[in-house]
């Protein structure tokens, strides 16, 4: 028998640095996330108690910044899409991840849903247990293990409406999955009605020390692709509006005062959207 998989160390990880930018870095913050701290275990918080000399290096400074910028986005964009009328969102490879613990007044409208491997649903939903987070009425856990289920079959299981449109939110997911795999999600996506939207996180390289890390603790980056080979396969597929997040408007929109924490606007476009167009639906659901 396999032995059972254990939570992501990745998604754990991600959980602490935005836990770090809620005690340490300056206001305001870019991503105000209550609920981090309350997602690490004793040992994590005891790790923070006093501020720990690694946050102030040059690589956490890149990887916090990275991280915090991306959730902001995404939940940005995912405001843009209730106002246009979606009502459902779909979070790929959830993790720890804690919108749906805060969410705002405008989302509460929408049915959330957090997809991830079983394990690590598991864990999180211990954590919360013990820290006394309530699970929100809206929120949907879809446990899918893809050594023995697909993303669409997994999604079938939810109430999900394949016929009403829905935002995606695949945050540091494409990395670490085959470019079939990514193609695949792409698809699915391209797949739903029109105003269906994907936010998503992309590596145009190596990733260097912290792909390294991940791969040392079983995982590794698997996918890189430049922004003009991502709109390329999104257009493709029929998605009308693909828009990346440059360098100078993340400078304009988390940016524009000087930060005495040492956080900066990351070197590179890294985050992108992709709206689904008028012609682009595709049948998933036979009509």
């Amino acid at each position: 028998m396999p032995t059972p998989r254990a939570a992501s160390r990745t998604a754990i990880g991600v959980t602490g640095m935005r836990a770090v930018h809620q005690l340490f870095d300056d206001a305001p913050k870019i991503l105000d996330d209550p609920i981090a701290l309350s997602l690490l275990d004793e040992d994590g918080r005891r790790a923070l108690a006093e501020r720990p000399v690694w946050i102030d290096s040059p690589a956490a400074l890149r990887l916090r910044s990275r991280l915090v910028v991306r959730s902001r986005y995404a939940e940005e964009r995912l405001e843009d899409a209730v106002r246009r009328g979606v009502r459902q969102c779909v979070i790929l490879g959830a993790g720890y991840d804690s919108f749906a613990y805060r969410q705002p007044a405008w989302a509460r409208d929408l049915t959330l849903y957090e997809v991830d491997h079983p394990a690590t649903q598991e864990g999180k939903r211990a954590r919360l247990a013990d820290a006394g987070v309530p699970i929100p009425a809206n929120l949907t856990f879809a446990p899918i293990d893809f050594e023995t289920t697909s993303l669409v079959d997994g999604l079938r299981a939810t109430s999900l409406d394949f016929k009403e449109p829905a935002f995606f939110s695949c945050l540091g997911v494409l990395v670490y999955l085959t470019r079939e795999a990514v193609d695949a999600i792409f698809q699915l996506v391209a797949a739903f009605p029109e105003g269906s939207e994907i936010v998503f996180s992309f590596s145009q390289s190596g990733g260097g020390e912290i792909a390294e890390r991940v791969a040392a603790g079983g995982e590794p980056w698997l996918t890189h692709f430049t922004y003009a080979e991502i709109e390329e396969s999104l257009r493709r597929l029929g998605f009308s509006e693909v828009n990346s997040l440059g360098v100078e408007e993340t400078r304009r929109l988390y940016f524009q005062r000087p930060r005495g924490d040492g956080l900066e606007a990351p070197p590179k476009p890294f985050m992108a959207s992709a709206i689904v167009g008028a012609k682009s639906a595709r049948s998933l659901h036979g009509g």
